[in-house]
């Protein structure tokens, strides 16, 4: 587990999962664990997320879990947390809350519908306080501020920024370059921010992702504090990306690892 350190721990950032939707080798999809302002939240929980949960926190003692969209590595592991909630040891009966971007719900609902006649209740509803967020309002966990910005994508998408003790975490989900990402990460101490594309690779049409040096190019017009590059494919080294990125953006780069904690103050 590698840790950037901080003066002061204001929210801290556990990466559960950095990979794109192909998950690289012993890896996960995207999952990040935030822990601070009196509060616990997961922004997504892709394949293979919730196990790298498991290790730093029980299902239960998660207050909130946010979801930027509904691709499958973004959201796909609330199933083995609805059967964790549901059978695993329960020191309390607390609902964490599940915020699904606008219309996630009824998709959410119609997946699962293929196997919850297993249960005679509400498979989602026993398990999860069950809403969707209005991307045009913030919400409040514990004492973490949570704000949301469209992206640049192939369906709608939300980055999400994480805000609390003075303490600011942006979250770019799925995104090509966009000045609403670059708006909602303005000024933020960490920037948590993809980047799918190979070097040299280029999106045919609608655009939908980043690379490295595109992400580095953002984060330096945020002027974010620390760029933390993830949702990365095979085939890309962490140095690779790194030298990418730094030609755009001058402030400290990381390239993250499944299990990776990320502190700022």
């Amino acid at each position: 587990m590698t840790e950037v350190s901080a003066q002061t721990l204001g929210l801290r950032v556990t990466v559960l999962g950095s990979s794109s939707a192909i998950p690289r080798p012993g890896r996960a999809c995207s999952g990040y664990l935030i822990e601070g302002g009196g509060a616990a939240l997961v922004a997504d929980l892709g394949s293979g997320a919730l196990s790298n949960l498991h290790r730093v926190r029980a299902a239960e003692d998660v207050d909130a879990v946010v979801i930027s969209h509904m691709h499958a590595d973004h959201f796909i592991d609330l199933i083995p947390m609805r059967y964790a909630l549901k059978y695993g040891p329960r020191s309390n009966e607390r609902k964490p809350v599940l915020w699904l971007p606008p219309g996630g719900e009824a998709m959410l609902r119609t997946l699962v519908s293929a196997f919850a006649r297993e249960s005679p209740h509400d498979f989602l509803g026993e398990v999860f306080d069950v809403r969707e967020f209005d991307p045009s309002d913030e919400l409040r966990v514990g004492d973490v501020r949570v704000r949301f910005a469209p992206t640049e994508h192939y369906i709608p998408t939300f980055a999400v920024r994480f805000d609390a003790d003075d303490a600011g975490v942006a979250y770019s989900a799925d995104t090509a370059p966009s000045e609403d990402v670059a708006a909602l990460a303005s000024g933020s101490g960490l920037f948590v921010c993809e980047a799918t594309l190979l070097p040299g690779e280029r999106e045919e049409g609608r655009r939908g992702h980043l690379s490295g040096l595109e992400a580095g190019v953002l984060a330096e017009r945020a002027g974010v504090r620390h760029l933390a590059l993830t949702h990365y494919p095979v085939g890309v080294s962490p140095e690779e990306l790194r030298a990418a990125a730094s030609r755009g953006y001058s402030g400290a780069i990381s390239v993250v690892d499944d299990s990776d904690v990320l502190q700022i103050d």
